[in-house]
Parts: C-alpha cells; sequence; structure tokens
C-alpha cells in the first residue's frame, strides 16, 4: 500500500485457526459456515506492518515468533514466518529502527526477545501502551518469560505511552483500551491519504455483521466494545486493516454498515 511518501507492506507471521466460540460461548458452533469453513473454523493470518518513511523503518507487531499456542476448542497460533516477509522487502533485523507494538499479546510480541532476553532488532525502539507494561509484565498476564525478562533488562529502549503519541512523521499512535489495557492502533496519515492499523482492537470485518461478538482476548469486553465502536465510526471515512483480518486486506464501512474490503 502506498500513502503519498509512505509505503505500508502486510506480512503474516503464521496462521491463526479461529473457532466460532473464540467470539464468545453463546455462538452456536454452526455460526457463519460461509467464514468458519473448514471444520468449523477460519484460518486467519498472524499479521505485522511494515512502514516506511523518510530515514524510518517501523515494524508494527511483532508476530508469535518461533513459537506455537495451542487454544481451547481446536484453535492454534502457529508463528515462525516473519523475516520470510522482511526478507522479501529486503529488510533486515538492524534496519528496524522502531517497533510499535499494538498489545502484548503473545502473538504480537513474539519476535522482540530471544531466548536470552536479547532484542531481535537490535537498534530499534519499542512503543507500546505503558498500560499493557502494567497489567502483562508486572501483573496477572501471560507472557513469555523470555518476553518478560527482554523488557525488564532493555527498558532504556522503550517508549511506554500514557496518551495518544506521534511515533513518527504521519505515524500517530492512538490509545484504545479493552482487548487490553494499553491497546493501541495507529493513524497513518501522508497529504490527502488515511489508513488505520487496529491491531486487536476489531478481531475480523465479521463482527460489524455480529456486534454483539466479542474477543476471546478481551481483558474488558465492555470497553473493547467501545473502542470498537469508535473505530467502525471513524472507519466510515478512513481504510483500516486489522492484525488478523482476512488476507490481511484493508476495507472500510459503507452504508447501510456493510464491510467492503
Amino acid at each position: 500500500m502506498q500513502l503519498g511518501e509512505m509505503s505500508v507492506h502486510a506480512i503474516s507471521d503464521g496462521t491463526f485457526s479461529v473457532h466460532p466460540k473464540y467470539f464468545g460461548n453463546d455462538v452456536p458452533v454452526e455460526a457463519r459456515p460461509e467464514f468458519f469453513a473448514r471444520e468449523n473454523l477460519a484460518w486467519l493470518p498472524i499479521g505485522c506492518f511494515l512502514i516506511r518513511s523518510e530515514d524510518r523503518v517501523i515494524l508494527v507487531d511483532a508476530g508469535l515468533g518461533p513459537d506455537q499456542d495451542d487454544l481451547p476448542h481446536g484453535m492454534q497460533l502457529v508463528g515462525g514466518q516473519l523475516f520470510v516477509g522482511l526478507g522479501a522487502l529486503g529488510v533486515e533485523a538492524a534496519d528496524i529502527t522502531d517497533v510499535v507494538i499494538t498489545h502484548f499479546h503473545t502473538d504480537h510480541v513474539g519476535w522482540l526477545f530471544d531466548l536470552a532476553a536479547q532484542p531481535v532488532f537490535p537498534n530499534a525502539m519499542i512503543w507500546y501502551g505503558a498500560a499493557d507494561w502494567d497489567y502483562f509484565v508486572n501483573g496477572p498476564g501471560d507472557i513469555r518469560p523470555h518476553i518478560r525478562g527482554g523488557f525488564l533488562e532493555h527498558a532504556s529502549r522503550q517508549h511506554p505511552l500514557t496518551k495518544d503519541t506521534t511515533v513518527a512523521p504521519g505515524v500517530n499512535a492512538v490509545l484504545t483500551p479493552g482487548h487490553t489495557p494499553g491497546h493501541l492502533c495507529l493513524s497513518l496519515e501522508s497529504g490527502p491519504a488515511r489508513l488505520l492499523l487496529l491491531g486487536d482492537a476489531i478481531t475480523c470485518p465479521i463482527q460489524l455483521a455480529e456486534p454483539t461478538w466479542h474477543s476471546f482476548g478481551d481483558v474488558d469486553a465492555a470497553t473493547a466494545n467501545q473502542s470498537r465502536q469508535r473505530l467502525w465510526a471513524q472507519l466510515e471515512t478512513t481504510p483500516g486493516v486489522g492484525a488478523h483480518f482476512p488476507a490481511l486486506a484493508t476495507g472500510q464501512v459503507t452504508p447501510p454498515g456493510q464491510w467492503t474490503a
């Protein structure tokens, strides 16, 4: 995607197989067979995005890493492919100037630190919502020990955010709590062009047609729903894409309240 002088590349680190129950225990197994098309599962990407803007090379989310995670109802996350996509773009780990983490769930922080808690992207500053540090690093949130260790050992390389912040020219972090306490989205702009990178604030466009469906991973479902409703309104005028949108395709909300990719 080209936004004026800014380029945005979608990269998948792997696959997220999603069961209807991910969206709530009340969602029937037979719901939306056109979406859950293979053995009651939908196969979604583990999305990351690479932004090139002036002298900055910004990675948005760091995937699951060389790891897998088994979830209830046969759901599974399998990662490890981020560097295939980066390599196809001619980008090496040392080229990344910034990593913006939308939230601290396992499938968004996996490539930040290796098993020795050392930075995978040695020259990058890491940006994230400060409330996620409180919840995952110092609180009850689930996080891999080496990722927690990396955050603790390399705090000087980090920008915890407590308010909406400009990361780079045209790259703005906007706090959208609920899915996690410090969840953030990115609002990109270059000239008249705009794009929203939604993280997991909206899991999938199908939630527009199914407004009661919330994410299995929502820490605060009510607040997450409020953030989601605000984003649906913004998506009426600005295209966007989330980390698990099918094919990592952008789209917009079009009258009468439908998703158009």
